[in-house]
């Protein structure tokens, strides 16, 4: 797992077992870490607030359930840096909170389905996947709004050199009544070659007449401008495009809210621009 070894350290509370139940009397204190689970279920007491990351190192399928009720507020960050396959399910009650960062640097399959089913519920996602190789990176949401007053936001960014595969798959769904529903969802992504590919498909199914929701998406390759002007500055090609792409991810990266594992990220991607 390289860089991301000192996650499963007493720096973080290692998650024993299938089942995270976070309690007031709990709540306070180091942030909570699981390691390659293959099932795990995360409960948030009413009113508390937690933050768990989740490590994916090995070539696995896992389950991850998360449950918060009502003004509970998770911040969960998920690392992939091994072709794992995720299926994370997220109920969330009325005034609940969840925030998921993921990040992805090899080939991976990570599904996210979100339900908001309490008024005033807020759901957040951001995203990074950088492919390079033949490398398959998958990232797929469906946030429901089932009740009125619900906010969800979606980010979701992709870097893909040589014969990469990324995919993004993004659906919003508003029930019939659920009035004042405010969604926006966004994808974008940069190729940094002619055999790479990045299919986006973002949407809306909506049966609410009182909403706000907006959706875009767009693959392009580097910009040619940007990369000149650094290079008249004395930058090699190299250098000048890791630079933009490190910048493009990083907007993403930066959103981390635990410091150590931002700091991490960051270290992470132009680690792996290198290779590519």
């Amino acid at each position: 797992m390289g860089r991301f070894d000192w996650i499963g350290t007493e720096a973080f509370r290692q998650v024993d077992g299938r089942l995270l139940r976070v309690t007031r009397a709990c709540a306070a204190g180091l942030p909570f870490a699981a390691v390659d689970p293959d099932r795990l279920s995360v409960e948030v007491e009413a009113g508390v607030e937690a933050a768990l990351v989740v490590l994916h190192g090995s070539p696995d399928e896992t389950s991850i359930d998360v449950r918060l009720a009502e003004g509970a507020s998770l911040a969960l960050t998920e690392i992939f840096v091994s072709e794992a396959f995720v299926e994370c399910r997220i109920r969330q009650e009325a005034r609940s909170r969840c925030s998921v960062m993921t990040a992805m640097f090899s080939s991976a399959n990570v599904r996210y389905r979100t339900d908001l089913d309490g008024a005033g519920a807020e759901s957040e996602l951001d995203g990074v996947f950088v492919a390079g190789g033949d490398e398959h990176c998958v990232v797929e949401l469906r946030t429901a709004h089932n009740v009125p007053d619900c906010r969800s936001r979606s980010a979701v960014k992709g870097v893909a050199g040589g014969r990469a595969l990324g995919e993004f798959r993004g659906l919003v769904y508003v029930a019939p009544d659920a009035q004042r529903t405010d969604a926006r969802q966004q994808s974008r992504n940069v190729l940094l070659g002619a055999e790479a590919r990045i299919d986006t498909k973002p949407q809306l199914e909506i049966y609410a007449d009182d909403v706000k929701c907006t959706h875009g998406a767009t693959v392009g390759m580097m910009d040619n401008e940007a990369i000149l002007y650094m290079r008249q500055r004395g930058l090699s090609l190299q250098q000048a495009r890791s630079l933009q792409i490190e910048g493009f991810v990083d907007d993403i990266v930066l959103r981390c809210p635990l410091d150590a594992v931002r700091e991490a990220l960051v270290g992470a991607v132009a680690e792996k621009l290198e290779k590519m």
